[in-house]
């Protein structure tokens, strides 16, 4: 892992940042689309030789999403697997799942987030929005993360009966994966 790291070091010194130049007009915002965070990384990955790789796993429910970074001496990184859930069980439901596992996948992987990049807004209820939410908490890595990031949406969206149902159901898939990987 030493050349790899080495080498993601000085990507990430390149890297650019994901501007957000797409539009969601279902919640009047913008967003970094995934070719803008590829842009973002990915001159800095391959001038240091890495080659960025997103591998798809079946999955009857979704895409499942794996980003891996694989440097020229043959060592790699995983990102780990990113579960989306299709909202429609058709060729746009997975199309859309898809992009947006790809581009949360190499978010997380590489360490990136997409410029203007709120926190300190998205703290607000009115900005969260509890599929975001629910992504982060399928994100998580550890059981403490899990529980962490869950008392915070939790305690965000209480009173919220809709967004508590998506958020707890994002926390048990991820507990039971979790319990899986054990």
């Amino acid at each position: 892992m030493k050349q790899i790291a080495s080498a993601l070091v000085k990507a990430q010194r390149e890297f650019g940042p994901a501007l957000k130049t797409s539009r969601n007009p279902h919640f009047k915002s913008k967003y970094a689309d995934l070719s803008a965070v590829v842009e973002a990384v990915i001159d800095g990955l391959n001038n240091n030789g890495i080659a960025l790789i997103q591998q798809t796993h079946e999955c009857e429910s979704g895409v499942i999403v794996e980003t891996l970074l694989i440097h020229e001496s043959g060592e790699q990184i995983s990102g780990g697997r990113l579960h989306v859930p299709a909202s429609k069980q058709d060729a746009q439901g997975y199309g859309s799942a898809l992009t947006y596992a790809r581009r949360y996948s190499l978010m997380a992987t590489t360490g990136i987030a997409p410029e203007d990049d709120d926190g300190n807004a998205a703290s607000k209820k009115q900005d969260l929005n509890p599929e975001v939410i629910a992504q982060i908490i399928l994100n998580t890595q550890t059981m403490d993360d899990l529980k962490s990031c869950y008392a915070k949406a939790f305690k965000q969206f209480q009173g919220d009966q809709d967004a508590l149902a998506v958020i707890e159901d994002a926390k048990n898939r991820r507990k039971a994966e979790l319990m899986e990987i054990k």
